[in-house]
């Protein structure tokens, strides 16, 4: 099936990157949020995304307004009903993702595809909650997604040849590199970058090198564009802490535990950039 307007549920990070990519690509988005403050929120951050690549002469002026004009913003589910696919790109929760299914499942057609942007919840667990299981998959976008090249394709048990194709065709159409993997904890990125934070931690609490030694080692002789204590920090130690959790509980190894320190920087409210201070000072 050809897509050719995208349903986007969560004006917030990833929905608006998502909106951006979609919309440049000339693909028509409805984004719909709960209030109408976030809904102007997130447009106005595509704006503001926009204009910058404006000023770097990456767009012209005309893809700018075009790009904005292919995007609705909507408090109303009944605005998805013209959608082909729709994303789901709400907090990381799964009672409130089931919620959203639920009702994205009851008003679009059953030809729609639905999509989850999650990073950890099973594809094929949030598949079944819905009359559409086979038309069901994940479909997890990268922070910032207008610059980030990688889609990861999740397919549940139950998903379709015909859904997949049809999904990587449209993220290869926005211009992003897709990979297929199966439904586990973390899928392929996630499963390996989160465990190398929490062993950075480790390397941390023993007291091996300073945070700043840490991260240029893994820069510079791994030629990582950050490191992963830095990098901890931007993804918030809160998330990397829940993230190592999940796997310790759904694999139930011992090589999952999160590291003592990464525990306590998380007691203590030190979670990254959101509140100032993480292993390093904002």
């Amino acid at each position: 099936m050809a897509i050719a307007t995208v349903g986007i549920i969560g004006a917030g990070t990833m929905g608006n990157g998502i909106a951006q990519a979609c919309a440049v690509s000339g693909l028509n988005v409805v984004m719909v949020d709960i209030s109408d403050a976030a809904v102007a929120k997130g447009v106005a951050t595509v704006a503001g995304s926009l204009d910058r690549l404006l000023k770097k002469e990456k767009i012209s002026a005309a893809d700018k307004d075009a790009a904005l004009a292919r995007i609705k913003g909507s408090t109303s589910y009944d605005d998805l009903k013209a959608a082909d696919i729709v994303i789901e790109a709400a907090t990381e929760n799964y009672d409130l993702k089931v919620k959203i299914l639920k009702q994205i499942d009851a008003m679009v057609g059953p030809e729609v595809i639905i999509a989850s942007n999650t990073s950890s919840i099973s594809i094929t667990k949030l598949a079944a909650v819905t009359s559409r299981a086979d038309k069901f998959i994940g479909m997890h976008f990268f922070n910032p997604v207008p610059m980030m090249a990688l889609v990861e394709i999740i397919r549940g048990l139950q998903t379709s040849d015909a859904t997949h194709a049809a999904v990587e065709t449209m993220a290869k159409a926005l211009g992003k590199t897709p990979i297929t993997v199966k439904n586990a904890p973390g899928f392929v990125v996630n499963r390996i970058l989160v465990p190398m934070i929490n062993e950075a931690f480790f390397v941390l609490a023993e007291g091996l090198a300073t945070p700043e030694d840490i991260d240029a080692g893994m820069k510079l002789g791994c030629n990582q564009p950050i490191g992963p204590l830095a990098l901890a920090d931007m993804v918030g130690l809160d998330v990397c802490l829940a993230v190592m959790e999940v796997y310790l509980s759904e694999f139930g190894d011992s090589k999952y535990r999160p590291c003592p320190l990464l525990k306590e920087m998380v007691a203590a409210g030190r979670l990254g950039r959101k509140t100032g201070r993480g292993v390093y000072q904002y």
